[in-house]
């Protein structure tokens, strides 16, 4: 397994070793033992999963005072995934960085609690999984604007398909008080 610190602090992009012959091939998803050496896991304790067609808009999504941290994985199809460190002690706090997340570069994305979180189905259709380390709790839940523009994320679509919740996100400045 490799993987790769980005431009924001703990977010990590894991490469699983993947196992190729004329079969097909074996990944091994999560090894907690080798997670945790690079810093991923905490006891996941909910598995997620979400089929959505193309220029599906899904976040920026946290939980305030039970933060997840989530491990991503794209099991069909592709995304571009985003997230925003909103830790305030950290040196990244209030950046984003996007990442394209597919079944055929197999990557995953390790996003630490204290960060909103969402993706935009870039094929036209995405399977795509996540694992929690906390529970989710709907009284909790908060969501930043996607079109936020102090953040100014580059989506690669203009006019995403999102739903009523998302499109009535908090702003960044309005969140931050």
């Amino acid at each position: 397994m490799n993987y790769h610190q980005t431009n924001l602090k703990n977010c990590l992009l894991i490469e699983p070793d993947i196992f190729s012959d004329s079969r097909g091939f074996f990944m091994e998803t999560y090894n907690s033992k080798k997670y945790l050496e690079i810093g991923v896991g905490l006891g996941f304790v909910q598995d997620n999963f979400s089929y959505s067609y193309k220029n599906v808009l899904r976040g920026l999504h946290l939980q305030i005072n039970e933060p997840q941290g989530k491990l991503v994985s794209v099991y069909h199809g592709e995304v571009y995934d985003v997230v925003v460190d909103l830790r305030e002690d950290s040196p990244s706090f209030k950046k984003w960085q996007g990442f394209y997340l597919s079944h055929t570069n197999n990557k995953q994305l390790w996003v630490p609690p204290g960060f909103a979180h969402g993706f935009l189905v870039t094929s036209d259709y995405a399977y795509f999984s996540y694992k929690c380390s906390e529970f989710y709790n709907y009284n909790d839940e908060a969501c930043i604007a996607w079109n936020d523009p102090d953040l100014n994320i580059e989506w690669p679509v203009i006019n995403p398909t999102v739903s009523e919740k998302d499109m009535n996100g908090k702003l960044l400045k309005d969140f931050l008080k």
